[in-house]
């Protein structure tokens, strides 16, 4: 099926990768073009809600979503639920790599493992997979080392699913840039 999103008129792919800042606009633009798939949709959610001000932020992504969204929390098995929840063809959403990144490293599981674990789970899945996630090598060098590590592995994060993503789309200002 074909939607028409914000002037791009395309069909869902088995990969796309949509990248952005902060408040860019990319989980709306993600879930606009995933919302489309005649085999319904699963938002895989991988934020942990661990104060106030990031509970407010989940309320407000869950205020923004059709009904008809289902929503799976996997803050770190993002693999085990593409791979359950495209098993009948369905259109999956994990928002966001960099949230799964976070948690991953507060977890001290080795991103560059769990990155290639879900290339593999992608090859088994039976749908379309969408992923948002965050650019953060644009701004200065971090003056940690933590933040450095977190904002390396992010950048290879993104370009390993780039590499293997059928469509990569850059969003500033709500407005998509097609990168591939």
């Amino acid at each position: 099926m074909a939607a028409k999103t914000a002037g791009i008129t395309q069909s869902l792919p088995p990969v796309t990768l949509v990248l952005g800042g902060t408040r860019s606009g990319k989980s709306s633009y993600a879930e606009r073009i995933t919302v489309v798939h005649p085999r319904g949709c699963v938002y895989v959610a991988t934020a942990e809600i661990g104060d106030d001000e990031m509970a407010e932020r989940v309320r407000k992504h869950q205020a923004r979503r059709e009904a008809h969204w289902r929503t799976i929390e996997a803050p770190l098995e993002i693999g085990a639920a593409i791979v359950a929840e495209t098993e009948q063809g369905a259109a999956v959403l994990v928002d966001c790599l960099t949230l799964w990144l976070s948690n991953l490293m507060a977890a001290e599981r080795d991103p560059a493992n769990e990155t290639e674990a879900l290339i593999r789970a992608l090859g088994q899945a039976g749908g379309p997979v969408v992923f948002v996630s965050n650019e953060v090598g644009l701004g200065i060098v971090p003056d940690n080392a933590l933040a450095r590590a977190f904002r390396d592995h992010a950048g290879r994060l993104n370009q390993r699913i780039a590499e293997i993503a059928n469509d990569v789309f850059f969003l500033a200002a709500g407005l998509p840039l097609r990168l591939k």
